[in-house]
Parts: C-alpha cells; sequence; structure tokens
C-alpha cells in the first residue's frame, strides 16, 4: 500500500502516518525511510515524528522532543535505558512512494497517494 510520496517527507525529518489506526513515526534520511511507533513511552504522548534525527555514535536516532530520550531508527531501542524499545514497522520506497505491508495508511497532513 502507498502512504505518501517520498518528497512529502523533509529530508533529515519525520511525519505522523495513520497505519490501521495507529500512529507512526516516518523518517526520511538520505532517501531511505525508517518507520517505528510515534508513541514516545517516557511522556505518554504521540510526538516521535517531531523529535530530531542525528547520529549517536554510530547509530541513526531520533531524539524525543519532549524528555529527549534516543530511539535508534533501526532497532527501536531506547539509547538512554536499553530495555525500553517503541515498535519499528516495515517500510521501503517504491517508484518514488513510501510504501508499507499494511493496508489504509496515509501520512497525516500529506495528501493521499493514488
Amino acid at each position: 500500500m502507498r502512504v505518501c510520496r517520498l518528497d512529502e517527507i523533509v529530508p533529515s525529518s519525520g511525519v505522523c502516518a495513520l497505519l490501521n489506526g495507529r500512529q507512526v513515526a516516518l523518517f526520511r534520511v538520505d532517501d531511505r525511510v525508517y518507520a517505528i511507533d510515534n508513541f514516545d513511552p517516557f511522556s505518554k504522548a504521540n510526538v516521535l515524528s517531531r523529535g530530531i534525527v542525528g547520529d549517536l555514535k554510530g547509530e541513526l536516532v531520533v531524539a524525543s522532543p519532549v524528555y529527549k530520550q534516543h530511539f535508534s531508527l533501526t532497532s527501536g531501542r531506547c539509547v538512554e535505558e536499553p530495555d525500553v524499545r517503541v515498535s519499528v514497522h516495515p517500510v521501503a520506497v517504491e517508484d518514488g512512494y513510501v510504501v508499507t505491508a499494511l493496508p489504509g495508511s496515509r501520512c497525516a497532513g500529506a495528501s493521499r497517494a493514488p
């Protein structure tokens, strides 16, 4: 299922997508897309898509905009508290579109892809 066009996600930033009723944070880094839960387990808010993407000791992470914990974009592991994780979701880029195996998905604020 197409979620949105890749160019609808600003490079090195994130957007929120609704995937079957679940908020997922999509991040575009070097024309690759990563998908993790949008729910921050520390602040109990759906905010991770608004976090800052970066590299922390060689690991691609997003910093929560609330309490600043870092979550791996590849494993979902919290760098500061390794026992805490967020789910990682399958996502790819095909023909310029962000795609997922989950039907009924679309980027929040982005136009629906045909």
